[in-house]
Formats: C-alpha cells, sequence, structure tokens
C-alpha cells in the first residue's frame, strides 16, 4: 500500500504535473510545509525579500511566457504584503496565481495565528479568490486555479490553503487528482458569420482604429497585431497605459482617436483608458465594435453607447484575432492612406527632442539619458525593457523602441514593479540584455530586492532617473492647485549606486552626459546587477500633438 501523502505534497506535485518548475516566493510558518515537499518535486524556489516582489516576478512571468506565475507566501502579514501587488497584475491582465498559507480551518473565528479574511482582501483585485477545504481535493483547486487564470480575459487567482490540510496526511484512493484538461479552459472562438459581420462594418468606414487590450501586450500579441494591420488594412494599438491616449508611446494617439469613425476594441475595455467613448475626446459620431471575452465588459459597452454599439460579442481576445485575419485577408479592406497617416501620428515626435538639454549643472534633461540609452536597448531583438513610474519613465516610453518584449506598471497606474519583473525578466530569458528604466520614488519600492539579484546571479541594468522628488505628483499639484502650492513631494538625492554595491552589485553616477554611454557599458560588462544612478532634471512627462 502506498504512503500517505500530506495536502502539501498533492499542491507541489500538482504543480509538477502542469509544468510550473518555478515559484516565487517567501518563507513564512504557514507554507513550511510546501518548502518541505518543494524538496520531492524539485522546483526552482526564488525567494524574495518581500512578498509584494514575489507577486510582480509572477506576473512577469505570466506577462513574458504566457504560462500562469506562481506566487506563495505565508498568511496573514505575507498575504496582506502581497495582496497589494495584484492590482497591477489585474490592470495588465497578467495570467497568474497567489498561493497563499492560512490559519487552521479548525482555528478559524477563534482568533487563530495570523487569521485573516484573506479572501476578502484578494477578491477585489482577482478574478477568483477562495479557500481550499479539503485535503484530498488540493490538486483539483490549483487546477482550477490555474485554469481561470490562463483562460477569457487572463488574470491573477488567489487560493488560500490552510495549514491544517497542508499538513494532512491523505491515503492514495482518497486523492482526487486532476486531469489534464482540467488545468485548461476552452477558448471562445470569434464564429465565421461574427467576423463577417465585422468586417462588413469595417468596409463601411473610412478611418477605422483597432484598439487591443493589455494581453497582447508581448512578442506574440504585437506580431498578432501587426498581421491584422496587413491583412485589413487598420491601424491598431495597444492601450496599456494609465494615461490613456496620452500614452507616450503612441505619440499623436490623441489626435487619432479624434478623427476616427470606427473604434474596434478587441478584448480592451470600454474603460477611463479610452475616456469611456465620450466626446470630446472621441467623435460624438464614432462607432463602435466591442469583442470581448467577459459578458460584463460588453454589456457595459451597450449601456454606453447605445446605437452607436455597431455590433458586439463575446470572444476570446486570440482566437476572435485569428477569426478576423483569416476572414479578412485578400478583401481589399481599409483605407491605405488613412493607414498611413495614424501610422505617421503614432511615431510622431517633436523636432525639436532632438536638442533638448538640461540647463543645469550636474543634471540631465530626461532626453540625454534615452538618447544614450536607444543603442543599447536596440542592439538585440530579444531585449526586455520595463518602463516603471512617472515622468521619468514616461521619456522612456516615448523615445525608446516599443519593443516586442517591454513591460509598462500598466493600466492599474501603480509603480514600484520593475525591478522585481527586472529578476523574472532574467529567470526567463538567459541571454539578451534586461532594462529597467525607473525613477528614485519608484526605486525606493523593492530596492531590496538587489539583494535577492546578487544571490540567484541574475543580471541586469536598472537606469534611475534620480530628481530628487515624486515628481508626477509634483507636477499634479503644480497642475490642479498652483505652483505655490507644490508640497511634500521632496527626497533625497541619494547615491542609490552606493546601495547597490553594499548590496553586492554593480553601481554607477551618471552627473553629465558624456557618462552615460560609458556608465552602460560597465553596468552590462559587469555581469552583476546593476544600477545606473543618474541625476536628472524634474522635467514633466511629455505628451505629443500634432505639430
Amino acid at each position: 500500500m502506498s504512503k500517505p501523502l500530506r495536502g502539501a505534497d498533492i499542491v507541489m506535485r500538482t504543480l509538477q504535473r502542469a509544468g510550473h518548475d518555478r515559484i516565487f516566493t517567501l518563507s513564512g510558518n504557514h507554507i513550511m510545509s510546501l518548502f518541505d515537499a518543494a524538496l520531492g518535486t524539485g522546483p526552482d524556489l526564488i525567494h524574495t525579500r518581500t512578498e509584494a516582489a514575489a507577486v510582480h516576478m509572477a506576473d512577469a512571468w505570466g506577462r513574458l511566457t504566457g504560462q500562469p506565475g506562481i506566487a506563495m507566501v505565508t498568511g496573514g502579514p505575507g498575504h496582506a504584503n502581497a495582496a497589494a501587488a495584484l492590482f497591477t497584475a489585474q490592470g495588465q491582465e497578467s495570467p497568474m496565481v497567489l498561493i497563499s498559507g492560512h490559519t487552521e480551518t479548525t482555528q478559524l473565528g477563534r482568533g487563530g495565528f495570523q487569521e485573516l479574511r484573506q479572501v476578502e482582501m484578494a477578491a477585489p483585485t482577482t478574478k477568483a479568490s477562495w479557500m481550499a477545504i479539503s485535503a484530498e481535493t488540493l490538486g483539483v483547486e490549483v487546477a482550477r486555479a490555474l485554469r481561470i487564470a490562463s483562460s477569457g480575459r487572463p488574470g491573477p487567482v488567489h487560493l488560500s490553503l490552510p495549514s491544517d490540510l497542508l499538513d494532512a496526511a491523505v491515503a492514495d484512493n482518497q486523492i482526487v487528482w486532476p486531469e489534464p484538461a482540467d488545468f485548461v479552459g476552452q477558448p471562445v472562438a470569434l464564429g465565421d458569420a461574427a467576423a463577417d459581420a465585422v468586417l462588413r462594418l469595417l468596409a463601411t468606414a473610412q478611418r477605422p482604429l483597432l484598439i487591443a487590450g493589455p494581453l497582447l501586450a508581448n512578442a506574440s500579441g504585437r506580431a498578432l497585431l501587426a498581421r491584422i494591420e496587413a491583412a485589413l488594412a487598420v491601424p491598431t494599438v495597444i492601450s496599456e497605459s494609465p494615461r490613456g491616449f496620452n500614452d507616450a508611446t503612441l505619440g499623436a494617439f490623441a489626435d487619432v482617436v479624434r478623427r476616427a469613425d470606427l473604434i474596434i476594441l478587441l478584448g480592451k475595455a470600454l474603460d477611463f483608458t479610452v475616456k469611456f467613448g465620450e466626446a470630446p475626446a472621441v467623435d460624438p459620431a464614432c462607432r463602435f465594435i466591442a469583442i470581448d471575452p467577459e459578458a460584463v465588459w460588453l454589456e457595459r459597452a451597450v449601456h454606453a453607447k447605445g446605437d452607436l454599439l455597431a455590433f458586439g460579442c463575446i470572444a476570446d481576445t486570440r482566437p476572435a484575432a485569428e477569426a478576423l485575419v483569416r476572414r479578412g485577408a485578400g478583401l481589399g479592406l481599409g483605407n491605405p492612406d488613412w493607414l498611413a497617416e495614424a501610422r505617421a501620428c503614432f511615431t510622431s515626435r517633436p523636432a525639436a527632442w532632438a536638442t533638448l538639454a538640461s540647463s543645469t549643472p550636474g543634471k540631465l534633461h530626461p532626453m540625454e539619458v534615452f538618447r544614450a540609452l536607444k543603442p543599447y536597448v536596440e542592439r538585440d531583438p530579444d531585449t526586455v525593457l520595463i518602463c516603471d513610474g512617472g515622468e521619468f519613465s514616461q521619456w522612456g516610453q516615448s523615445v525608446l523602441p516599443l519593443l516586442p518584449r517591454r513591460m509598462i506598471n500598466g493600466v492599474a497606474g501603480s509603480i514600484g514593479s520593475s525591478l522585481p519583473m527586472a529578476l523574472a525578466a532574467r529567470v526567463a530569458e538567459a541571454r539578451a540584455p534586461v532594462f529597467a528604466v525607473l525613477g528614485d520614488g519608484t526605486f525606493g519600492f523593492h530596492m531590496a530586492e538587489f539583494e535577492t539579484a546578487v544571490r540567484r546571479n541574475l543580471p541586469f541594468v536598472a537606469v534611475v532617473g534620480n530628481d530628487a522628488r515624486w515628481n508626477a505628483e509634483h507636477n499634479l499639484q503644480i497642475r490642479d492647485y498652483g505652483a505655490d502650492r507644490a508640497h511634500g513631494c521632496e527626497l533625497l538625492p541619494a547615491r542609490y549606486d552606493r546601495v547597490v554595491a553594499a548590496l553586492g552589485g554593480h553601481g554607477e553616477l551618471v552627473e553629465r552626459p558624456d557618462q552615460m554611454a560609458p556608465a552602460i557599458e560597465r553596468a552590462l560588462a559587469s555581469g552583476k546587477p546593476a544600477c545606473v544612478n543618474v541625476m536628472t532634471e524634474s522635467i514633466a512627462a511629455p505628451i505629443v500633438r500634432r505639430e
């Protein structure tokens, strides 16, 4: 007779069966049995300095690989630390699963050790959040979490595992193991009739525009959108920035939207980032097509646009895109002149930017930073670029190339994820450069993860714009309340390069434009996690309009 398995062994063997051999984690009382069980299945436990960092790493893994990232944390305060980071993953539609330890079921409601309403805490920022109640079915619960995370509109899922279930011994004949089909959902296709209806509407438009959701903000998604443009001659963009139509990546995006007479929302919610489709940002007569994996967002589009919603249906984003390409290729749709005009707007940048320079001794203008960084980012097509934070990184997003594997902090508008994400990117990408672009305020969230990077030998280069200020908030205060009302946003011009060096990494200080390129060269050559600490002027983020 087989030896009984602990619940913890069932969980780890289920993850092993699903091919999850890397887990981003931080140890704690409630999950020690899972760490012990990992000795039997051999996953790489990449343990971080904060639970939020583990979630950000799982988020980045999901975005880069398409496979749900796994974050594993202890209960109570560990879960509370992790839960806040779920909001970033939710905004970017990133498939990931947060597995949290939990108070024993026998102590619930009695003041158990670190007892917390974890399910309710994670629910608003996840697709699903629940607590397991049976040791025998733990494998099925894990498979369900993985399936939900990667189905429809992907996103984070939370599963709490009480420690007594993890410690429980379960006889082999009592274990309910998941079947292969339990790990993956059935994609919802866009039928031929629906695809043809979309294409007929497209044929009636003079200035159509396709706006996709964050799900396609990766190498395969960007390639898919390029195929749509080629087949249908319709300009396509990904809306993944909280700045919406002022997304620095997309140049004069707002001007294109204002002139569009048909907007196709492909897996993109009609939310604040698209101004809810309302005037004056959008032409009052503009028609809409909504193709969405979730009925709730389709219903909101129906309610918001009424008769201007020319067509709507439920379908998963990627299959829907493939159906449009398949049915539309060779039909001669679209307006090539409009496509060229829209593309010119997306790539438009003011000519004056080419000569922007600092007027402050000992500090660089953000443009000087990114002019120097650009050739290094372009050097390898597999480079991973992470842009995180407020005003400084917006200059980076506007100037640096839109790489297939670029990640930003995203629709949630939350900052601080870039350093953990850079570590996860290095785990996923062993060879090509990994760059993180972030401000000094952002750097402070997870600077301790440089210790994780050094310990795990995960080299990357962080370029920090150091203006000694929470600059985005400073500019908001000036805009909304006046120059004499800006306060509470000051930071020190700290030597973050020395912090990183003290943790075992490589540090560079840049105070002049001619120091920038050599500093990047040395950072890359060091083979270590590196920080290029650039003293910068405090400049507001760029907004591009057609000249």
